[in-house]
C-alpha cells in the first residue's frame, strides 16, 4: 500500500516539477513570477490534444510538434507581455501576467469549449497493467516518470554544460553584466520562456493522458501547486524546483491515502509553509543579498 503510494505520488510529483521549472528558469533570469505559465501548461496540453484527434498524429509525432507550438507562444507572450515593462515594478509585471493568464483561459474556452476533453481514443497508446506483489503500474504510469525524469536530466545538463546554459547562468547572475560580455540576453530570454513553455506542454500531455482528461481550467490548480513546489525547493532553483515538485506530489499523495482525499491540497500547502517557516528560501533556495 506505502509502495503503491509512494509510486503515484512520484508520477504526480513529476508533472509538478517540470511545470516548476519553467517557474524558476524564469524568476532566475528576470526576478518575477510568470502567473501565466499554468495556463501554458493547458494550452500545451491542448495543443497535443488538437494534433492526436484532428490531426490524426500518433503521440510520439504530436508530443514534439505540441511542445514546439507551445514553446514558441511562451517566445510571444514574453517579447508581447514582458519585454516592454522588464524595468517596471513588479506590481505592473504581475498585472501582465494575469492579463495573459485571463487571455489564455478565455481563449482556450472559445476554441474547445468550457468542458473536459478526453484523450482516450486519440492518442493510440495501448494501456498495459503490470502488477509486483502488492504494487500496480500501468505502462503510462512507467512512462510518465521516465519522461519526466530524462527531460529534468536534460534540461540540468543543458543548463550545466553547454554555452546556451553558461549564457543563461550569467543572464541569471547578473544581466547588465551579460550583456557588457556580449551576451544576447533578449535572446537567452527568450530560450528561457521557450523551453520552461515547452516542459509545461509536456506536463499537460502526460496529465491530460494519464487522468484522461483535461479542460481550461485546469491550469489554475497545477500552475499553483507547480509555483508552491518551486518555492519549496527554492525559486531560482533548478534542482530545488525538481525535489519540490516530487516532494509535493508524494505528500499530497500519501496524505490522500492515509488521512482524507478531501484535504489532499491542504497536506502539500501545509508542508511548504512548515518548510518556509525554518527555511524561508526553500529547500535548495540561497538567501539573497541586496547589494548598495
Amino acid at each position: 500500500m506505502f509502495l503503491q503510494q509512494m509510486i503515484n505520488g512520484i508520477t504526480v510529483g513529476g508533472s509538478y516539477a517540470l511545470i516548476a521549472l519553467g517557474y524558476t528558469m524564469v524568476y532566475g533570469i528576470l526576478r518575477i513570477v510568470n502567473f501565466a505559465h499554468g495556463d501554458v501548461f493547458m494550452m500545451g496540453s491542448f495543443f497535443g490534444l488538437f494534433c492526436m484527434q484532428f490531426l490524426g498524429m500518433p503521440y510520439y509525432v504530436a508530443f514534439p510538434i505540441a511542445a514546439i507550438a507551445t514553446a514558441i507562444m511562451g517566445i510571444i507572450m514574453e517579447r508581447v507581455a514582458y519585454r516592454p515593462i522588464r524595468t517596471a515594478d513588479s506590481l505592473t509585471v504581475m498585472i501582465s501576467a494575469l492579463g495573459v493568464s485571463t487571455f489564455l483561459g478565455n481563449l482556450a474556452m472559445v476554441l474547445w469549449g468550457s468542458g473536459t476533453h478526453a484523450f482516450s481514443g486519440f492518442s493510440g497508446i495501448t494501456v498495459s497493467v503490470y502488477k509486483f506483489d502488492n504494487v500496480v503500474l500501468s505502462n503510462i504510469q512507467i512512462g510518465f516518470i521516465v519522461l519526466s525524469v530524462l527531460l529534468m536530466m536534460a534540461l540540468y545538463f543543458i543548463v550545466n554544460k553547454t554555452k546556451i546554459g553558461i549564457a543563461m547562468r550569467a543572464t541569471s547572475h547578473n544581466i547588465k553584466t551579460a550583456k557588457l560580455m556580449g551576451i544576447n540576453t533578449d535572446r537567452i530570454i527568450s530560450f528561457t520562456f521557450g523551453i520552461g513553455s515547452a516542459l509545461a506542454c509536456v506536463a499537460g500531455l502526460l496529465v491530460g493522458i494519464y487522468y484522461d482528461a483535461v479542460y481550461p481550467l485546469i491550469g489554475y490548480s497545477y500552475g499553483l501547486k507547480a509555483f508552491a513546489a518551486a518555492v519549496l525547493g527554492g525559486i531560482g532553483s533548478i534542482p530545488g524546483a525538481m525535489l519540490g515538485g516530487f516532494i509535493m506530489g508524494i505528500v499530497e499523495t500519501l496524505g490522500a491515502s492515509y488521512i482524507s482525499a478531501g484535504y489532499r491540497d491542504a497536506f502539500a500547502f501545509a508542508i511548504l509553509i512548515i518548510v518556509l517557516i525554518f527555511r524561508p528560501a526553500g529547500i535548495l533556495g540561497k538567501k539573497e543579498i541586496d547589494k548598495v
